[in-house]
């Protein structure tokens, strides 16, 4: 919010002004053709100004809101694209997926890809795991000649699915913290939530769209390689240590937060900051990137101009994929401003629904109204914790709760949220496709996560 402003308009007039801003990305990009950075500035631009915030503060909230998404986003995909295009240069990429083949047999490889991907995605945060995978997801599709997106959902949905319901990710940490809630009970339920909800909106949902959508381009980022022209590719051995080797160093730092949470570490203590850092994900690629030059550059006998080309070659295909999604937290920088979330929610308070459908739905009003889940999720917890706490819940009926909660910020993610345009460009969908594939399967998410959540806490 701005200091010294208040919004002065109510629930109903905001509301249509969201809608109609979201409207109208849509015509200009789906219709018109417009450009998606551009459409995204200048709906952001209009939407600040109907929503009444001061002129003077218009363009800092524009520049605050796109920078402050850059801030995450270009670093972690940054270094990933660099890191992924370093394993498909080497042939690396190529051998890890002729050995998931040969393991799991081709009609098994989305759900291994899917597996890979929820033990990655315990530590690693979405947009970091999606990245790294990448180079193995484009491997496989090409290698098998399938569909992108039969391979390419089950992956990206293990990392939502854990990234929305499992601590040690910020997100349920901060609602388990909120609520009162027992970390150990919210990690153990939040896996029985988070599994199936994959197999469901992931694995099954990823069949759907392939039959629905499918297009077999699977260069993606990296470009194709020709395995005629890798010589000395590296060992499988080496590749799961170089893409395995950023996963440990952000289990150590997520690992740290947990334990912080539950009081086993002193948040002042100096080792505990220098930890976080090495094991912050920015810090975590750089060092596997670095690790990689080595072991996959060096080692197999490349040159370090030529390493520093094949580097470089990577970021130019991913400045698109990142102008978008900052523009994107450009506009969910200006609904959140506004008030706009903060006014549905205030308003729902007094229905008088039971607490955790209550939660629930919070979470899925902010969501749609400003974008970001892990803002929809803490938003929510804050807003519900004194109805918690005055209730007479048992302690899985509070981590029920917060799961219910969890659910509801991963609703219905569309053009307001950074992650549908990384998710989209990274693999190579139209808005159109994007909304039919990903906006769906994170409905599928949410519902499933909450109905899940009801039963156990009917049970518990």
């Amino acid at each position: 919010m701005i200091d010294g402003w208040t919004q002065t308009m109510g629930a109903l007039p905001l509301l249509g002004i969201a809608a109609a801003a979201i409207a109208l990305i849509l015509v200009l990009v789906i219709v018109f053709k417009l450009h998606a950075f551009l459409t995204l500035i200048l709906v952001s631009l209009v939407t600040a100004f109907a929503t009444g915030i001061p002129a003077a503060e218009i363009v800092p909230t524009l520049t605050s809101s796109f920078g402050g998404t850059l801030g995450s986003v270009a670093l972690l995909v940054g270094l990933g694209a660099m890191l992924g295009k370093l394993v498909e240069h080497s042939g690396g990429a190529q051998a890890l997926a002729d050995r998931l083949i040969a393991l799991f047999g081709e009609s098994r490889a989305p759900l291994a890809l899917g597996v890979a991907s929820l033990l990655m995605g315990f530590p690693m945060f979405f947009d970091a795991g999606l990245v790294v995978m990448l180079p193995v997801i484009f491997a496989v599709a090409a290698r098998l000649g399938g569909p992108v997106l039969r391979y390419a959902i089950p992956s990206a949905v293990a990392f939502s699915v854990m990234h929305v319901f499992v601590p040690p990710h910020p997100g349920p940490v901060t609602a388990t913290e909120l609520y009162g809630a027992n970390l150990g009970l919210v990690l153990a339920l939040g896996l029985v939530v988070a599994i199936p909800t994959w197999y469901v909106s992931g694995y099954l949902w990823g069949k759907v769209c392939a039959r629905q959508f499918p297009f077999t381009d699977a260069d993606g980022l990296f470009g194709s390689i020709d395995d005629d022209d890798v010589k000395n590719p590296p060992k499988v051995s080496t590749v799961l240590l170089v893409l395995l080797l950023p996963m440990l160093l952000i289990f150590m730092n997520t690992g740290l937060d947990f334990l912080r949470a539950a009081g086993k570490v002193s948040k002042d203590a100096t080792w505990f900051h220098v930890a976080r850092a090495l094991g912050s994900s920015p810090v975590a690629l750089l060092i596997s990137v670095l690790v990689a030059l080595a072991a996959l550059g060096f080692a197999r006998g490349e040159k370090g101009t030529a390493l520093e080309k094949i580097v470089d070659s990577s970021l130019g295909p991913i400045c698109s994929v990142v102008l978008i999604t900052g523009a994107g937290g450009m506009f969910g920088g200006v609904l959140r401003t506004s008030g706009i979330g903060q006014a549905l929610s205030d308003s729902m308070e007094d229905i008088g629904l039971p607490v955790i459908v209550a939660a629930w739905l919070i979470a899925v009003v902010l969501r749609l109204a400003q974008g970001s889940a892990t803002v929809a999720l803490v938003t929510a917890a804050g807003l519900m914790a004194p109805a918690v706490a005055a209730g007479s819940f048992s302690s899985g009926q509070v981590v029920a709760i917060t799961l219910a909660t969890a659910a509801g910020s991963v609703f219905g993610s569309h053009v307001n949220d950074s992650g549908f345009w990384l998710v989209g460009r990274l693999l190579g969908m139209d808005v159109s496709t994007t909304l039919r594939t990903w906006t769906v399967q994170q409905t599928i998410e949410s519902v499933m996560g909450f109905l899940a959540s009801v039963a156990l806490f009917a049970l518990l």
